[in-house]
């Protein structure tokens, strides 16, 4: 059960935040080189995951499925935070246009692996 439903706490609400402000602030940034292709479509493609699966989570018809949907959304997080890494570290985009989006990706990370954690020892 979300407590926190509904506030600025929600998790569902956090994680969509999350993903438009990365998808208009980071992948929409990153220079269209043929170098670069690639890792848009990764990055697009886990970040947009992440909030895929965490709606699937929301909507979940057992707390086995829902854990299941929570650790590919966990996943998908630690692969998002690899490529914001890749898109800092190779220059691509500053450091400082790149790093709150890492480090609000390992909060949003570590929120998920406290709920499946949660959820598992009930």
């Amino acid at each position: 059960m979300n407590i926190y439903r509904d506030t600025e706490k929600d998790i569902h609400k956090r994680i969509y935040k999350f993903v438009v402000a990365c998808f208009n602030n980071i992948v929409k940034k990153i220079p269209k080189s043929k170098e670069n292709l690639s890792i848009i479509e990764q990055i697009g493609s886990s970040l947009t995951s992440v909030g895929a699966n965490d709606q699937e989570a929301d909507g979940a018809s057992s707390s086995k499925d829902f854990v299941a949907k929570y650790m590919i959304v966990r996943k998908e997080a630690k692969e998002t935070k690899y490529w914001l890494n890749i898109i800092k570290d190779t220059g691509i985009l500053s450091e400082f246009i790149v790093n709150p989006y890492i480090q609000e990706c390992h909060e949003i990370q570590m929120i998920i692996s406290k709920i499946i954690q949660n959820i598992q020892q009930k």
